[in-house]
């Protein structure tokens, strides 16, 4: 679903990036949408500041408007895919929530379900 508008050039990119992060996530594809997340952030870290201080009503701003939007929705399409995945996870194999990942677990996690679920999105 590509934004079809004379938009800058790293518009375009960042188009392209979220129609392979979007059709990796429909298809439920995991290793793809890992790949495809990786690729958006080099995209992101590339960001031009002159995209951002677009006129206000123009195409630029509004296909960047529109890209951030669909990010956004993407995004969420991801942390519900992992909870999806973490509570598959939990009922099969409960013991596995018990245990931490890496080494022992120390006291009580500081940060609530939201943040956890942010940092590892």
């Amino acid at each position: 679903m590509t934004f079809a508008t004379t938009s800058h050039p790293w518009i375009d990119s960042l188009q392209v990036e979220l129609d392979a992060l979007e059709a990796a996530l429909v298809r439920g594809d995991a290793p793809a949408v890992e790949l495809a997340s990786a690729a958006m952030q080099r995209v992101l870290q590339q960001a031009p500041k002159s995209v951002a201080m677009a006129p206000p009503g123009s195409d630029q701003q509004h296909a960047l408007l529109t890209a951030a939007e669909r990010f956004a929705r993407l995004r969420q399409a991801v942390l519900r895919a992992n909870a999806q995945s973490q509570r598959a996870v939990s009922s099969l194999l409960p013991q596995h929530t018990q245990q931490p990942t890496y080494g022992r677990q120390v006291g009580a996690p500081s940060m609530g379900g939201a943040g956890r679920a942010f940092l590892s999105a």
